[in-house]
């Protein structure tokens, strides 16, 4: 089912999904994702492809996930993003500190992001606030996923090379988090076609 993209921007909505989509009452999986800007993605994305190009997997959208997957109805999870605190949120910075492999499937190569106080105060706040509203619980932590698959442990060792052949500096890559988006989602579906972005909205530099 099609749905418009909702633009939030923490003024009172004057906009409305319409169509029949509103009155969807069947659950549906949700994420909420902090969005790297768009020269950020441009990189993260040709990194992607390298490795896709070796190991296969689906394209994956850049992304950090704030709130991991809540059951909810399309209505519901709209009113819930509609309803977030918002002078808590600003925009903040993400760091990678680290490029980590998982055996599994949606960590199998990551970015590492730093969640210590001391650099991202802004982020532990949006995390907590986030998944306090969504009554969602995690403990993880932070990451940007650049491979989906089942890789076997030599295979994980080989992916991390590859990382490192062919963005060498992106253990260190530092950038602004001013975009926050739910995508709705569906976990058996791995080559993630189905997965689509319902709402979105840009966190205040101040």
């Amino acid at each position: 089912m099609f749905h418009a993209i909702l633009q939030v921007n923490f003024s009172p909505l004057t906009h409305f999904p319409s169509g029949p989509s509103i009155v969807d009452r069947e659950l549906h999986s949700y994420s909420i994702w902090a969005i790297p800007p768009n020269d950020v993605s441009f990189r993260i994305k040709k990194l992607m492809e390298g490795l896709r190009a070796e190991f296969g997997g689906p394209e994956i959208k850049p992304h950090i996930t704030v709130v991991g997957s809540i059951r909810m109805t399309y209505e519901d999870v709209l009113n819930k993003f509609r309803s977030l605190p918002s002078k808590y949120f600003r925009a903040y910075q993400a760091k990678v500190n680290l490029v980590v492999t998982s055996n599994f499937y949606h960590q199998c190569v990551s970015l590492l992001i730093d969640s210590s106080t001391e650099v991202s105060h802004q982020l532990d706040c949006t995390t907590r606030i986030c998944t306090a509203h969504w009554g969602f619980h995690s403990g993880g932590r932070p990451y940007l996923s650049l491979l989906y698959g089942n890789l076997t442990e030599e295979e994980r060792k080989i992916a991390l090379e590859k990382v490192s052949s062919l963005d060498k500096n992106i253990s260190s890559l530092s950038f602004t988090i001013s975009q926050l988006a739910v995508y709705k989602i569906d976990y058996r579906d791995i080559t993630l076609k189905s997965w689509e972005k319902i709402a979105e909205y840009a966190l205040p530099f101040h």
